[in-house]
């Protein structure tokens, strides 16, 4: 690189004394002609700016015959000039000069880098420029023919990362960056020292933990799509048998989302009936006996029915489902299947289909629109309710307890369920069912009843009762068990029991969760104003 800037410098240094030497002798052959024009050296430094930039006033014409070859010599390299002009524009506009002088000029805005343009990308892009009117969204490569042209302003840049960021010089927001491919960040070389760079990262995968470092986020596609789901289509009480056609990727996460999420009522019977093979998931979570029951139903608890045959021999079942959710990893499996149960089975409840498309008149679950947006993947409202119910657990306690930065994967994630139950916290309160969304006029209704209800030692006890059974069921998912004290490493806990078995202190713990819907209504009403 130095080496090529002393060659552009020599070359500069060269082209500037061959022009002072024309200067020269063009003002020596003409300050010496009695009928000249061209008298001081400003005066042949001005004839040559009009003759280089073919202006042509005409105001000064040499007339000695060296002036006239010293006059060509401007001629043909005005020619030259203009060409080297027009190609440093055209340069300047295409390539990186031009967008990295929109990045010095747009500093102030909220800055979201993706490494790709694809749909993924896209679509997750669209999405934030519709939910922030500061956002400058930044695409790692340039647009390709067959791209579709985004309908929101955009810059395609393929300089590296560091660069990039560089030009925010720390103004304003942190740049986000988003990795949309399936483990790409391992591969791309994008992603080369993310972690030394003032940024927040955030890759899809589909393995891993959910952070690997203090700047670098993980997120699943099919955990998206799972939550999506259970949120805008909860649980509802009159359902006790849910079916689920496929049980690849996108089963498996809405299966985990039913078990840590769907806890509705301290004497709900659920049987989930599943088809495809468990045989992994069961070997993996293998203490889930100890709260459902497994290939049988129950009327007493949630039941867990894996289905040997495949989907289409057990039409009783199929017939008589509050819901049928297919999931198919493979979409177009998933609609045959759809078809055909339309078509041959006369089912009386409802139909779910995962769909990465809309479809008129078709429950649809899935989208991209759905899945890859800045809720479902930065997760910042339900990121601050998970901080904030840690917070509350910590004052609600006598014995020291870990900030969420002191705690580790599992345990972040414990809280983050905790938060993702709160919609079902707020239906159960309102005794509405039809509520799938979290507005702070709904929240603080919520929790105004709760603040009503708690007076009653009964109530409060089934409060705390119902989120006793969320907080066992997610740690029994991770494999946990009952410890007199807790071991993280041995992965027990000494309230991995029934909540009659629990400490005075150890119940009070419970209220947590619900007291969060008082802070999570203030907050929703600041962002409602802001």
């Amino acid at each position: 690189m130095r080496g090529r800037r002393k060659v552009y410098l020599y070359i500069i240094g060269a082209l500037v004394l061959v022009y002072i030497g024309l200067l020269t002798i063009l003002y020596c052959s003409e300050s010496v002609a009695g009928n000249s024009m061209i008298r001081t050296f400003g005066d042949a430094f001005w004839y040559s700016l009009v003759t280089l930039t073919t202006v042509g006033y005409g105001d000064l014409i040499p007339v000695t015959p060296l002036g006239h070859a010293v006059g060509m010599v401007f001629l043909f390299l005005s020619a030259g000039i203009m060409v080297t002009l027009f190609g440093a524009v055209v340069s300047f506009i295409t390539g990186e000069a031009m967008p990295f002088l929109m990045l010095s000029l747009l500093r102030h805005k909220n800055w979201y880098y993706f490494a790709d343009c694809e749909q993924e990308s896209n679509t997750l892009a669209a999405n934030i420029y519709k939910e922030d009117p500061k956002a400058l969204i930044i695409y790692g490569e340039k647009i390709s023919s067959q791209t579709e042209i985004p309908n929101y302003p955009c810059i395609h840049l393929s300089a590296s990362l560091d660069k990039i960021v560089a030009k925010k010089k720390k103004i304003g927001t942190k740049c986000k960056v988003f990795f949309m491919k399936e483990n790409d960040i391992g591969v791309n070389s994008r992603a080369v020292n993310l972690d030394q760079l003032p940024v927040e990262v955030y890759a899809r995968t589909t393995n891993g933990q959910d952070q690997l470092s203090g700047n670098i986020h993980f997120f699943h596609s099919y955990e998206c799509c799972a939550r999506q789901y259970w949120r805008s289509k909860p649980l509802c009480s009159h359902e006790n048998s849910i079916v689920l056609i496929g049980f690849g990727n996108y089963g498996n996460s809405l299966l985990e989302r039913a078990i840590l999420t769907n806890i509705i009522s301290i004497d709900q019977h659920v049987a989930y009936h599943i088809f495809g093979d468990a045989r992994e998931f069961l070997a993996v979570h293998h203490r889930l006996d100890e709260l459902f029951s497994l290939n049988k139903e129950s009327k007493t608890r949630d039941s867990l029915i894996f289905q040997d045959e495949i989907w289409a021999e057990n039409r009783p079942l199929l017939e008589r489902a509050d819901r049928i959710i297919i999931c198919e990893d493979d979409e177009q499996m998933g609609w045959s299947i759809f078809w055909t149960l339309n078509k041959y089975y006369r089912v009386s409840g409802r139909i779910d289909l995962r769909s990465s498309r809309k479809a008129p008149g078709i429950s649809y679950f899935g989208t991209n629109e759905d899945i890859y947006t800045s809720a479902q993947i930065i997760r910042t409202h339900l990121n601050k309710a998970a901080i904030t119910i840690n917070e509350l657990f910590r004052r609600s306690v006598s014995y020291p307890t870990l900030s969420w930065n002191e705690l580790d994967d599992l345990h972040r994630q414990s809280k983050i369920a905790a938060a993702d139950h709160i919609l079902m916290k707020t239906r159960i309160l309102l005794d509405d069912e039809t509520i799938t969304e979290l507005g702070a006029s709904v929240v603080k209704e919520a929790y105004e009843r709760y603040c009503k209800a708690k007076d009653s030692e009964s109530a409060r006890e089934m409060y705390r009762k119902l989120d006793h059974m969320r907080w066992l069921r997610f740690y029994i998912f991770y494999n946990w068990s009952y410890g007199p004290a807790r071991d993280d490493e041995a992965r027990q806990h000494p309230m991995l029991c029934r909540y009659e078995e629990l400490t005075p202190e150890q119940r009070l713990e419970r209220d947590a969760a619900w007291e969060l819907m008082g802070n999570i209504f203030v907050e929703l009403e600041h962002d409602t104003h802001v």
